[in-house]
This record gives structure tokens, sequence and C-alpha cells, in this order.
């Protein structure tokens, strides 16, 4: 788990904060808030009820705290206290942080008031405590009692951030010229302020909004995934065993982006219910003013039931038993017989062998990579641990173990690997696969051609030529990209540094979703630049190597696909695109189409069909002759078919029909067919139980050509549908 923390927010709202400086857009106020939406939207995400914030508007209109009676506490307003952020709060505050009327109130009155925030809620508990004041300093500051705030900061270790509106930063590299003298004085007063507190950060605000495109890394408390025993031998049978004892944490996880959930706007019957975004937001008011309602998804279950109205009747959920698949056949487990099905086992952690360094292949790797320690204070647990990985270390050997995190839990093989630093020993470990994890492909030699009389070949078309390997060669060199960047120096540095690559759709959505939160009806923002900075190769490293490019293209003999040809084949006889190789394949695969006879073959008869069509799209009786064949065909694999050898012969061909009746527009001669064959199916005419090829036709999507794929037909998508999902009834 996280740490808890306590912020508060202190933003400057006065006067001066509507103008727009420097030539921004934006005014001041709003270029200060992308940093505050930011900062308080992320601890929004967290969800944590232990992150804390809270808000005080400087300069403001009205005066709202807890010192508004006394004097120099005059327009200083509390706009969130302290305490858990939720999404109506934010709404709330895009309300307040407007741009005010004034330029009273004074900025030390407002770190006060902050201060007394933290004290008050988080009163000595481990609490992070962090005040962040973001102003333009033209108002007036009074530094009569700026000992005692800084006094009490640091008895309470609270950390102190001063952003400023155009503040001078030489490390930055900005200096705003013709600065007024109210302005330079209290950044001096706001800098003192910050030497003087023990723990604070003084900077401009323009860095830390281009810092904002950088994502942060989230760290979280590393939790045990097994606390226990790592055992070399019996401890039970051998008194010469081995035992440590150990503690397992993950060493990388996994950064996921936050999922999606379903909602409905509210309607009148649904706001008087629970709903789930109220349910599971902290508050019950934040659910019932967001105007949304959660899903819910309900499933019944039906039965076949000859006596039930429609056929189906419906079964609880209680009433359902557990089966297993067998081939397509569903085998039944009783609950009492579950137990059979349990692997028994108990939380260990065994070492049963060893495996040299050199010998291990990296791709057996698999899940995700954790880290052992010895268990906590315990000085005698370490020695024996930091013996093992040492031993393991010096003899370039991994240790192979059986793990069992949990009892009753399935056991793991793992990889333990030794890890040693200066400061810092342990064992690596990763997943390994079990034997029937392991798939074995054989594939041809990349280098050789090997004929079927056993022939090895050197020379082939599918070999590279010394030509194309050359070019090959020098086309990869000039595409590096490990010397391509420059370090702060100038020098050559990797182009693409691991620390500087980030996941772009989660911390994309992220962003989006952190300005939908805050501006609801704006267009989403462009992209960090981060984000997309490693998208596409660098132009100038494209440019270098172009010539290389066209060396290889030109070794390898490349040549263009021309773009597949579209639209309906219907009126077009003749008018086909020629192949590069001027071969024509649908030629070599169906018979001569001179030939007398216009049967088509059964043994060829995609082949065929495909011909025949090709020739006679034209003619509408030879279209439909074809069909019938084609037709007749298919019932004929179906019926003949030896268990289910013939349906995929069949599934292919209709397949092939729709995809042509379709080009022709004649989709009516398809949904003929269909129709025919599903009746056929039920009344069970073509050889016994049609029920399984009826599956595969679903399985693949051949059902009837509706009229949103073609304008030809007659058949509604309702219909369509009603088609597909009905049952097959005799």
């Amino acid at each position: 788990m996280a740490g808890k923390e306590a912020t508060v927010y202190i933003v400057d709202c006065g006067l001066t904060m509507g103008e727009r400086s420097h030539g921004r857009k934006e005014t001041n106020l709003e270029w200060a808030l992308e940093y505050v939406w930011d900062r308080i939207t992320s601890t929004v995400a967290t969800g944590r009820k232990t992150a804390l914030a809270g808000v005080v508007g400087l300069r403001t209109d009205g005066t709202s705290n807890a010192m508004e009676d006394s004097e120099g506490y005059e327009h200083i307003s509390v706009l969130q206290e302290l305490g858990q952020v939720l999404m109506p709060h934010i709404r709330t505050l895009a309300q307040n942080l407007v741009v005010s009327s004034t330029n009273a109130g004074d900025a030390i009155s407002a770190l006060a008031i902050a201060v007394g925030m933290i004290v008050k809620q988080c009163k000595k508990l481990q609490y992070a405590r962090k005040i962040v004041l973001i102003t333009d300093a033209r108002g007036n500051i009074d530094a009569e009692d700026l000992s005692q705030i800084v006094s009490k900061m640091n008895a309470d270790n609270m950390e102190l951030v001063v952003l400023g509106v155009d503040f001078d930063d030489p490390e930055y590299g900005f200096k705003e010229e013709d600065k007024d003298s109210t302005k330079a004085d209290n950044e001096e007063i706001l800098r003192a302020l910050c030497n003087d507190c023990a723990t604070a950060t003084f900077g401009t605000l323009a860095q830390a909004i281009d810092e904002l495109g950088v994502p942060r890394v989230r760290s979280t408390k590393p939790v045990p995934s097994y606390k226990g025993s790592l055992t070399l031998g019996n401890p039970a049978e051998y008194e010469t065993a081995l035992t440590i004892a150990v503690e397992r944490y993950p060493k990388v996880m996994q950064a996921k982006p936050p999922t999606a959930s379903k909602f409905v706007m509210r309607g009148d019957m649904a706001a008087t219910q629970p709903t789930q975004a109220s349910s599971t937001l902290p508050n019950g008011e934040a659910g019932a003013n967001d105007g949304l309602a959660g899903v819910k998804q309900a499933r019944t279950y039906q039965v076949v039931d000859e006596n039930a109205a429609g056929g189906k009747k419906d079964v609880e959920y209680d009433e359902l038993s557990k089966g297993y698949e067998y081939g397509r056949t569903a085998v039944h487990i009783s609950e009492s017989d579950q137990n059979v099905t349990n692997y028994e086992t108990t939380a260990s952690f065994d070492i049963v062998g060893f495996v040299d360094k050199n010998k291990y292949e990296r791709y057996l790797d698999i899940d995700r990579s954790n880290l052992i320690v010895g268990a906590k204070h315990e000085d005698k647990t370490t020695m024996a641990l930091s013996s093992l990985i040492h031993s393991l270390y010096e003899l370039e050997s991994y240790a192979v173990a059986r793990l069992v995190a949990k009892d009753n839990k399935g056991p793991r093989l793992q990889l333990l690997a030794p890890h040693i630093e200066p400061d810092f020993e342990c064992l690596y470990d990763i997943e390994l696969p079990f034997a029937e994890d392991v798939r074995s492909y054989r594939f041809p030699p990349l280098d050789r051609v090997v004929t079927v009389s056993g022939k090895t070949l050197s020379v082939h078309r599918n070999l590279p030529s010394d030509e194309l390997q050359d070019a090959m060669s020098s086309l990869v060199d000039s595409m590096d990209l490990s010397t391509f960047g420059k370090d702060d120096e100038g020098n050559e540095a990797e182009y693409a540094p691991l620390d500087e690559t980030y996941s772009p759709m989660l911390h994309r959505i992220n962003q989006v979703t952190k300005h939908r939160a805050v501006h609801q009806n704006d267009d989403p923002p462009e992209p960090y630049e981060i984000l997309t900075r490693y998208a596409h190769p660098p132009a100038e490293l494209v440019k270098q190597s172009h010539k290389q490019l066209d060396r290889a293209i030109k070794a390898a003999d490349v040549k263009k696909v021309p773009p597949k040809a579209r639209g309906k084949r219907f009126g077009r006889k003749g008018r086909e695109e020629k192949p590069l190789s001027d071969l024509d394949v649908g030629a070599l695969l169906a018979t001569d189409p001179k030939r007398n006879t216009k049967r088509i073959d059964p043994k060829n008869a995609i082949p065929e069909f495909k011909q025949f069509l090709s020739t006679g799209a034209d003619d509408l009786a030879a279209v439909q002759d074809a069909v019938k064949q084609l037709k007749n065909i298919i019932f004929d694999w179906i019926k003949h078919s030896f268990g289910d050898s013939g349906y995929g012969k069949a599934v292919e061909a209709i397949r092939v029909m729709r995809e042509e009746m379709n080009d022709l527009d004649r989709p009516a001669m398809y949904n003929d067919v269909m129709q025919e064959l599903k009746q056929k199916l039920a009344k069970e005419e073509l050889g016994g139980d049609g029920r399984e090829m009826w599956f595969l036709i679903r399985k693949n999507r051949l059902g009837l050509i509706a009229q949103a794929e073609s304008s030809e037909s007659e058949i509604t998508e309702g219909d369509a549908n009603d088609f597909m999902n009905g049952k097959l009834h005799s």
C-alpha cells in the first residue's frame, strides 16, 4: 500500500492573474490551473482515501477561512477542505477557481491557513505533508510572522513548493525583463522562505508545466508473494538439508490503463435506486449528482422443453451443474466428486536441481520476474542466503526450484539467478515452462534449400544472394539507433533510452481521462510530445540511409503489388487485372473453359465454379446452372461425409458461393440455397443429425446476405439474424 499524504494547493486568483503575459493565449490563472488540475486529478485517479487534498484561494472576492475574523486574513477562501477529492468536488472547484476583481490578499496568511488545515486533519499521524503555492507575486506580502510559520512547518516536516508565474529561474533559463519592483521584492521574500524551510522547492511555473508531459512512474509498496523456507534437500529426514527463511517480492509489474465502465443517463426511475456509480464512491451524493446510472447485467438460462411455452424452459442458476468439455461432449462432475480434481499441495519453495548458466536458453522465461531476499531482522538467514548466492555466482550456475506460493495452489518451476551489488544481494526468479508448455516447431533452414530427393542447394531463388546480404547489412548499419542520440555534453548516446520510452496507450488514456474530468465539453488535447517522439524513425536517419535502401530494393528485385481490385465484377468481362508473373493461377486450377461439357467436377468443384462464373457472368442461365451444380455437390458432401470429414469442404464451398454471388449482385441465389440447406439439415435429409454442420455454418458466419451487404437483397437484418440464431427444427 502507498503511504498517507496530505497536500494543500494555494492558488492565486487575483485580478492580475487574468492577464495574458508573454504572448500566451490563455490567462495566467488558466495557465497555472493546468498544473493544479493535473496534480489533483492524479490524486483522484488513485481512489485512495488516504490521499488527501485541499485547495485555498488567494486574493478571492470573498473571505472564507478559519481566521476570517482576524486582521490580515481577508480575501482568502478555503475552496476545498482537506480530504479525499471526488469528481463532484472537481466540478465545484472548476466553477470557483476564476479570476477575482481584487488584488487584496496576503500569501503568507494563506500559507498559515494551509498549515492549520494540515495540523487539524493530520494531527500527529504519519502523513507526507505538502503545501503548493502558485502565485504571480504581484499582491502585498506581509513577512512579519514568517519565522513562526517556518518553525511550525519544519517541526511538522511539511514540504513547501512555490511555483511562480514568470519567476526568474537561472537553472531553467528564464528571466523576466522589465519586472516591476513589487513582484521582484515578493520573489525574494518567497525565495528566502524556501531557503529557510527544511524541505522546499522554488521554481518557475513554466518548468513545472513543461514537465507535465513526462509520465511519472508510480512507486508502490511491495507486498511479499511468498514468505517461508527455501530448502535444499528434505529437512524432515536429513539433518544436512539446507533451510533458509526467505521473502519473495515482485521485481517487475505491468502497468495497465484504467478499465472503462458502462453507464447510462439516469432516468426518473433510476434516480431512486442505488447505482454502481454511487455504491462504489465513499459518499452516496457523488453518484446522485453525476446524472449516470450503472449498467446491470442479468443472465437467464434455458433448456429445451417441449411442454414449455416456446419450446424452452427457464432454469435457475442454482440448478445448473458443472461440466467439462471432452471433444464435443460435456462431461458432468458432481460437487461431491469435485474434490478429486483438486491437487493438494503445501506451501513450499524447494530447490530441485541446478543448471549451467551458459546452457540455459533465455526464450524459456515466462511470466514476470521476482526477487528473493532473506527474512527481515534475521542476520543468520541473510548470511546463509548470501552463501548460496555467491556459490551460484562463482560456479556460473542457476538453481531450479519448485514453488507452491500457498496451500492447495498449483506448483510452478522457478529459475533462481544470483544478483550481487556492493550493498545488495538477492536471487532473481522467473517461471519456467513445463514440458506441456513447450511447443517445438521445425522450420526449414534459412541458409540452404533441401529438395525432396535430399539434395542440398546453396543457390536458389528463395535464398539471398551475396549482393543482397551485403545490401541488407549496410542498410541495418545505416539505421543504427544505439549511437544516433546525443547526451547533455553533445556526445554520441542511445537514441531511445529505456527510461525515456513510455507506453503511449497507458499514458494517453490517463491524459485524456484527466482532461475530460475537468473540461467535460472540450476536445481531448494533443498527445504529449514524449509519447509520440519515438513513433517514427528520425527523419535525418531515414534520409542518410536512403542510398542503402535503394541498393537493397534493387538487389532483392522488389516489385510493387498492384492494389486489389474492388467493386462488383458484374459487367466487367475481360477486364481482370493481369498478374505480374503472367501466370494465370485460376486457369491452372480450373479445367479447360472451352470444353464441351459444362459440368462441375466434384473433385475440383471450387476452382471450376469460379472459372464458370468468370466466363459466363453475363449469362443468367449459366450462373443459375453453376450455383445449382455446386449446391448439389455441397449436399452430397454433407450426406456422404464420414463423421465430419466432408463438413470442411462444404463450409468452404458455401463461403465461396456467398462471396461470388455477392460480387455478382445475385444474393437471392445464395439465400435460396441456404434456406433449402437449413430445411434439409432440420429434417435430417442429409445423413443424420445436422446440428454439427449447422454449428460450423454459424461459427463461420455464413448466414443470409442481407440488405446491408447488398442492395439487391430482399432479406432484412432482422430476418438474417433470425435465420442464424434460430435453432434447427424438424
